[in-house]
C-alpha cells in the first residue's frame, strides 16, 4: 500500500486504531519477590476474613503534608487567565502523618508530628495496639528503611523479616535503644518494592488531596490546613465503606485479584 497524502496516512491509522496519546510515567517493581509478597498479604485477608481469632489486618502509610497548595485543574472565566494557587509569603512547611487502614471495617488509625522517626512510629505502633487490645495486628507497609529499623524490630513480638531488610549498610544491626520490652504483637508483610499501587490506603492520600489540598486557600493558614486534614481522617475513626469503596476494597477477597486471574 502506498500512501500519497496526511489525510490518507489519518485513516490508515484510524483503521488499525492507532491514536496519538501523550505518554505517562511508568515503572515496575523490581522485585524479586513481587508475586510472593502479594500473594502472602491476599493469605492473610482470607486467614483474618475466616477466624476472628487471627487478628487484624491494616494497611500502614506515611504522608508529607505540604503548606504550599497543590496544582489541579479547577473551573475559571473563560480567557487567558489560570485559576491560581497562592503559595502565601512562607516557606513551604511539612507535617508528616502516619495511617493505617482496617481492611475489612475501613477504621483509621493515624499519628501526625513534624517529623515521622523511629520514635514516633513506634508511638504510632503503641497507639495501634491500644486500639484493637489483646488482638494480633498484621501490618502491611512498603519498604521505608526507617520500617527496617533494628530499634522498631526490637519492639515487636515478631520481628523477622522474611524477605530481607531495606536498612541503609551504614545503619547498626543491634538496637540502640531498651526497646524489647514492648512486645507488641505486630507481625509485618512487607509489600513490594516500587511498587506504591499495591497499597490501598495511598489513595485516601489522593483523596485528601482532592478534598483539601488541591488549590486550597490556607496558603497563610497553616494551623487551619492541618485542623482540616485532621477533621477529615477523623471522620474514619470508626469506620467508613465510603472509603473502603474508594480505596478499592469493597470487597478485600477481590484486592490483587487482576495481578492473579484464575
Amino acid at each position: 500500500m502506498t500512501l500519497h497524502s496526511l489525510p490518507g496516512l489519518s485513516r490508515l491509522f484510524q483503521r488499525l486504531k492507532i491514536s496519538w496519546k501523550r505518554a505517562r510515567h511508568h515503572v515496575h517493581s523490581p522485585d524479586p519477590a513481587y508475586r510472593a509478597k502479594l500473594q502472602d498479604v491476599g493469605v492473610a485477608v482470607r486467614r483474618v476474613q475466616a477466624d476472628p481469632q487471627a487478628g487484624v489486618l491494616l494497611f500502614e502509610d506515611e504522608f508529607t503534608l505540604y503548606r504550599h497548595p497543590g496544582l489541579a485543574q479547577a473551573f475559571a472565566p473563560a480567557g487567558h487567565a489560570q485559576p491560581l494557587a497562592e503559595l502565601g509569603y512562607k516557606g513551604n512547611y511539612t507535617w508528616r502523618i502516619a495511617a493505617a487502614l482496617n481492611v475489612w471495617t475501613g477504621e483509621l488509625v493515624y499519628q501526625h508530628a513534624r517529623v515521622m522517626d523511629v520514635t514516633r512510629l513506634l508511638l504510632f505502633y503503641r497507639k495501634l495496639t491500644r486500639a484493637y487490645p489483646g488482638q494480633t495486628l498484621r501490618l502491611v507497609q512498603d519498604n521505608w528503611p526507617v520500617h527496617h529499623h533494628p530499634d522498631r524490630l526490637a519492639a515487636l513480638q515478631e520481628p523477622a523479616l522474611p524477605y530481607g531488610s531495606h536498612a541503609p549498610p551504614n545503619w547498626s544491626r543491634n538496637p540502640a535503644r531498651p526497646v524489647e520490652h514492648l512486645q507488641l504483637p505486630i507481625r509485618i508483610l512487607a509489600l513490594p518494592t516500587y511498587a506504591s499501587w499495591t497499597n490501598p490506603i495511598e489513595k485516601l492520600w489522593r483523596w485528601l488531596k482532592q478534598e483539601v489540598l488541591h488549590l486550597h486557600r490556607f496558603a497563610d493558614d497553616w494551623p487551619g490546613l492541618k485542623q482540616r486534614v485532621l477533621a477529615i481522617l477523623d471522620g474514619f475513626r470508626t469506620g467508613s465503606t465510603d472509603l473502603l469503596r474508594y480505596v478499592g476494597l469493597q470487597d478485600p477477597l477481590r484486592l490483587y485479584q487482576a495481578l492473579f486471574p484464575e
